[in-house]
C-alpha cells in the first residue's frame, strides 16, 4: 500500500503542534518534506521514520509525550492492544541467549521469534534486521539494544511480536559511545504504527534502571515477562496521575 502524504495542517494535527512550527521545522531541514507547487508535502512513512529517530534520542520525560501522540493517531482498526507484554510470550524470550557476536545475536533473536510460530522466515527477518543495524546501531548506552528491521516485514509475519534475549555477559554491539550490551529486544511488527507504539513503550520501559537490573537477574522467561508486566502497569498508572 502506498504511503499517503500529509500537508502542513494535517501534519500539525498529527504531531499536536502548530502549522507554523511544522513549516519552520521543514524549512530548517528538521522534518522530512518536499515542496509540491509551492506547498509542503510530508510522506507518512518518512514521518514514521523521523518519529522513530526522535524516540531514540529524546530524554525519558519526553518519551511519554511521543507515546501519547502515537496513541492518539493510531488506527484502532489495526490493533487494539495497549500493553507491550501482550506482544510477548514465554516462547519469545531466551534466558540466557546463547550468542556472543553481533551476527549471532541477530540470528538467534530471529530464531527465538520464529519459535512462537508468528514469524515464518527467520533468515529473511535476520537479513532485514542486520541491514537496519548497519544503517544505524540500535544499542543504547544502558546495555539494551532495540533490534528491528527498517520496514515492517508483514509478508513473513502472522502477527506483531516482541522477542527478548538476555546474554550471560555484556559485549560490544555497536553502541557509538562504546558501551556494551546484554539485553536485546527484537520488534517484529506488521505495520509502521504498531512498530512505533511498541518502540515508544519499550523506550520508556528500558529507561528504568531498576527493571534492567531485575531482568539481568531473571532466571527464566516466565520471571522476565512478569517483571515487564509489573513495570508496565506501574508505568501506565504513573502516567494517569
Amino acid at each position: 500500500m502506498a504511503s499517503k502524504d500529509f500537508d502542513t495542517d494535517q501534519l500539525a494535527a498529527y504531531l499536536h503542534i502548530t502549522p507554523d512550527q511544522v513549516a519552520k521545522m521543514a524549512v530548517r531541514g528538521k522534518l522530512p518534506g518536499r515542496r509540491v507547487n509551492g506547498q509542503w508535502k510530508f510522506s507518512e512513512s518518512e514521518i514514521h521514520h523521523w518519529l522513530e529517530e526522535q524516540i531514540g534520542i529524546v530524554q525519558a520525560d519526553e518519551l511519554e509525550r511521543f507515546e501519547r501522540i502515537l496513541e492518539k493517531n493510531l488506527d484502532t482498526s489495526i490493533d487494539d492492544r495497549t500493553m507491550l507484554s501482550e506482544f510477548m510470550t514465554i516462547e519469545s524470550i531466551a534466558i540466557p541467549l546463547e550468542a556472543r557476536t553481533k551476527n549471532s545475536v541477530v540470528r538467534e533473536m530471529c530464531n527465538v521469534a520464529a519459535g512462537t510460530g508468528l514469524l515464518w522466515d527467520a533468515p529473511q527477518m535476520a537479513e532485514a534486521v542486520a541491514m537496519r543495524e548497519a544503517l544505524h546501531p540500535t544499542a543504547l548506552e544502558n546495555g539494551v539494544a532495540l533490534l528491528h528491521p527498517r520496514r515492517p516485514q508483514s509478508s513473513i509475519l502472522s502477527d506483531s511480536l516482541v522477542a527478548l534475549g538476555i546474554t550471560s555477559q555484556p559485549f560490544p554491539f555497536g553502541n557509538t559511545a562504546g558501551h556494551q550490551t546484554d539485553i536485546f529486544f527484537l520488534i517484529c511488527s506488521t505495520d509502521d504504527q504498531i512498530h512505533l507504539r511498541i518502540l515508544a513503550r519499550l523506550a520508556r520501559l528500558v529507561s528504568d534502571e531498576v527493571l534492567l537490573t531485575m531482568l539481568r537477574s531473571a532466571r527464566s522467561p516466565s520471571e522476565a515477562i512478569e517483571l515487564i508486566k509489573a513495570a508496565e502497569i506501574e508505568l501506565i498508572e504513573s502516567s494517569r496521575k
